[in-house]
């Protein structure tokens, strides 16, 4: 199993995106779940932030991927009676997904579509989520409009993702919409999340693959907790798919991978490519939630790093930790000074 050319050995090892510690911004404790795609000739990172209510989704921009400006919140809490009022939490908006080709958004019926999930009450993460869309016109990619009801919910589901529904991956492949989406079996204690696909031509409705989760979790493996957060591009050289995933085994959060020749049977590299770092490293904690591009040659690939607070660090997250966002190159291209 050839996995070299999909790999980022070399780590930035400092944040490229970090919350403002701001009291009342959507990022006050944290910023999460990178989106890294290039629009209007920018670079744009999707993310999300943790106030200590719930997520919110914003866009930060960037001329070089590595120093990054906040641009605007796009999603934001609306206080009333619908499904996603409290959270909303955007993780993928329709584009190219060829790995060697520019990270490109895509139309479809002449809009814009991002997908977002929402979790139901106020806190870290509380109760389970449900997954939405929206559409825009605009090209400044400001003012979506979210579709009023959900198009996945764990009800509906099988007994592997009752727990809720979690971050989406979009593809378009000759005329038919796969989205991937990672979900866990309860919402309380120890769960299991894993990875599953539904089926769209439409985008309104979608129907669950029946031989779901398609990315299962590892017993006694790395990834023997969880199997998450896809990020499907296409391998065009190659002709197959490839997922970056993240493994979690209650201890360590950390980056995979899996490869595909049809999008639904997958075969797992066995080892993590991405690992937690060091003691006081960036990502001692958790290296993990992948958004991976090209760029002139170079693969970038985004992730979550998480280490232990200390005193001074703009955030403080729940449990303590500071979470950051980073990146990982295929080609050392950082100076030492960084």
């Amino acid at each position: 199993m050839n996995i070299q050319p999909y790999l980022t050995p070399y780590k930035l090892g400092s944040p490229v995106l970090v919350g403002s510690g701001l009291p009342g911004n959507f990022d006050e404790r944290a910023v999460d779940c990178p989106f890294v795609f290039q629009h209007n000739g920018m670079f744009y990172m999707m993310h999300v932030g943790f106030d200590g209510t719930g997520y919110q989704t914003a866009l930060a921009v960037s001329h070089d991927l590595i120093n990054w400006e906040h641009r605007s919140v796009i999603l934001k809490r609306n206080e009333n009676a619908a499904w996603d009022s409290v959270n909303i939490a955007g993780t993928w908006i329709l584009k190219d997904n060829r790995l060697d080709a520019p990270p490109v958004l895509k139309k479809w019926n002449d809009k814009y579509w991002l997908v977002y999930h929402a979790y139901p009450e106020k806190g870290y993460e509380e109760g389970s989520a449900k997954i939405g869309i929206a559409w825009t016109k605009d090209e400044q990619l400001l003012e979506w409009h979210r579709c009023p009801d959900p198009i996945l919910t764990p009800d509906e589901g099988a007994d592997w993702e009752k727990g809720g529904l979690y971050k989406e991956c979009l593809v378009e492949h000759e005329g038919k919409f796969y989205l991937f989406y990672n979900a866990k079996n309860k919402n309380k204690g120890r769960w299991i999340e894993q990875t599953g696909v539904a089926f769209s031509t439409d985008l309104k409705q979608w129907y669950r693959y029946e031989n779901n989760p398609v990315l299962p979790v590892t017993p006694e493996g790395w990834d023997s907790g969880f199997a998450s957060d896809p990020c499907v591009l296409y391998d065009r050289d190659r002709d197959r798919w490839v997922m970056y995933y993240f493994g979690y085994n209650y201890k360590k959060a950390q980056e995979g991978i899996a490869l595909s020749s049809d999008l639904l049977h997958w075969e797992k590299y066995p080892d993590p490519i991405i690992r937690v770092g060091a003691e006081g490293d960036i990502d001692s904690i958790f290296a993990h939630k992948p958004s991976v591009i090209t760029h002139q040659g170079v693969l970038y690939h985004f992730y979550c790093s998480c280490r232990p607070y200390r005193e001074g660090d703009p955030t403080k997250n729940y449990g303590k930790e500071f979470r950051t966002i980073s990146v990982a190159t295929s080609h050392p291209i950082f100076s030492p000074s960084r």
